[in-house]
């Protein structure tokens, strides 16, 4: 698996890897069409979104010591290392809120079960405690290993193409960069 640190078209940079998108697995057979649906709602989140979500849940499956993180090469090593560094706390505390606020909801979330039909509220909002609750603990997984950061020359192309608004090579970059590392979509990750 690939990790990937790269800015996207609004110059905000972008955490992801090379694994694909896919729905969060829960052993249920009791609330099957209420799960259902609400996975299907999960998958509307812009690409970017989830894809950032599932690389930090990735992560928990992650073996190895050192992380290997494919970035640009523009800023150098260090400061990308400090950048990295201040993303993943200020990702850290996002979470938090996002969790404390999920959890003051999750009791209205209740109340749907009045309206006919299943909860798909409440099922969305599981959905999206049980995400950012992966994606929690994989950031603070991740802040006690060590991360490597490898300079990739697609990665630059496309920061340089990105920043010159070159907007006519993109879709070539684009190619490029899922052929090399085996990503898909990559433009739904880092363009609009």
């Amino acid at each position: 698996m690939r990790f990937f640190f790269v800015r996207d078209y609004r110059h905000k940079y972008r955490y992801f890897s090379s694994a694909p998108v896919n729905p969060i697995q829960i052993k249920t057979s009791r609330f099957k069409e209420l799960w259902e649906l609400a996975k299907k709602k999960l998958t509307l989140l812009p690409q970017r979104s989830l894809r950032q979500e599932q690389a930090f849940g990735n992560i928990l499956k992650f073996k190895q010591d050192k992380i290997r993180i494919f970035y640009s090469g523009a800023p150098g090593k260090k400061r990308m290392k400090t950048k990295f560094y201040f993303f993943l706390q200020r990702q850290r505390t996002k979470h938090i809120l996002l969790l404390v606020g999920e959890t003051l909801l999750l009791p209205i979330s209740g109340l749907a079960v009045l309206l006919p039909g299943p909860n798909v509220f409440f099922g969305v909002l599981a959905l999206f405690m049980i995400t950012h609750w992966q994606a929690f603990r994989g950031i603070n997984k991740i802040l006690k290993k060590n991360f490597e950061f490898i300079s990739s020359p697609l990665l630059s192309e496309w920061e340089q193409a990105q920043e010159s608004k070159q907007e006519k090579r993109y879709a070539k970059i684009f190619e490029k960069i899922e052929k090399e590392f085996h990503l898909d979509n990559i433009q739904k990750v880092l363009w609009k």
